[in-house]
């Protein structure tokens, strides 16, 4: 089976090296602008992970998605409109896309799966990767449990049993909806969590679990989702990874927020 991954972050890279480590094809893409995708063809590896001779890296989005039975997608949120147009404009909708990122399209207000939908992608063949995990914590072969949830029941299970392992136990997601909100919303959360660190004030993020789980399960509710999910993995399931873990770039956004210190990586919420 044949997997390409789109994009060059740290995030991306894993899912590469985790899929090939599973003993999948696999390609991954970015574009010819990315000076971290330059490293890594140059080098063969990052500061998490070393890719093995077998995966393929390329800047060329026509030949990583020709060949690609699954299209996995890991950059940044707001990019996703562009990327889908450009797979749409390539031929390529009829692809299946798992989405392996956070976030809600600025803006809009558009769920993820929404914008690739209205790229002219299926639903039915569009899902996402969700839930608590470290790089850091998965190459000390630490394992964790993920989400896949989707539209499509048997595209999820496809997914959930060909993407399983020793580092990673994957649950079905049955909320597209609130796995979505509830992922992204949780990065918010790590932000706020991280400025009660800058403050000296870290008892005071059981109230901010409880209180913000809360206020999530009502805005999925209001979104047409199960509130329920406000509680699952996706996103009180990932509180301890976010608002509690020190590689956690939300917390430490907000740390330093609070400190009036510069923060230099991506903090998703």
């Amino acid at each position: 089976m044949k997997f390409t991954v789109l994009g060059a972050g740290r995030w991306a890279t894993f899912i590469s090296w985790y899929l090939s480590r599973c003993g999948f094809e696999v390609t991954e893409w970015a574009r010819p602008t990315s000076a971290d995708f330059a490293n890594l063809m140059k080098e063969r590896k990052n500061e998490y992970v070393a890719l093995p001779d077998s995966l393929k890296l390329t800047t060329d989005l026509s030949e990583a998605a020709e060949s690609a039975d699954v299209i996995f997608i890991a950059i940044k949120s707001q990019a996703l409109g562009d990327l889908c147009g450009k797979l749409a404009e390539l031929g390529f909708c009829r692809k299946r896309l798992v989405l392996c990122m956070k976030g809600i399209e600025e803006g809009t207000g558009r769920r993820l799966t929404e914008v690739a939908s209205d790229a002219g992608f299926d639903k039915n063949n569009l899902a996402v990767w969700v839930g608590p995990g470290h790089i850091q914590e998965f190459t000390k072969g630490n394992p964790n449990c993920m989400v896949i949830d989707g539209y499509d029941k048997d595209y999820v299970k496809f997914l959930v049993e060909t993407l399983k392992g020793d580092l990673i136990r994957f649950y079905y997601g049955d909320d597209i909806i609130g796995s979505e909100i509830g992922a992204a919303a949780k990065n918010v959360m790590g932000i706020a969590a991280g400025i009660l660190d800058g403050f000296g004030l870290p008892s005071l993020k059981g109230p901010l679990m409880a209180r913000g789980a809360r206020e999530v399960a009502r805005l999925i509710h209001a979104m047409g989702g199960n509130e329920l999910s406000a509680y699952g993995l996706c996103h009180l399931g990932d509180y301890e990874t976010t608002l509690f873990s020190p590689h956690s770039n939300n917390r430490s956004y907000g740390e330093a927020l609070a400190k009036g210190e510069r923060f230099a990586k991506l903090a998703e919420g």
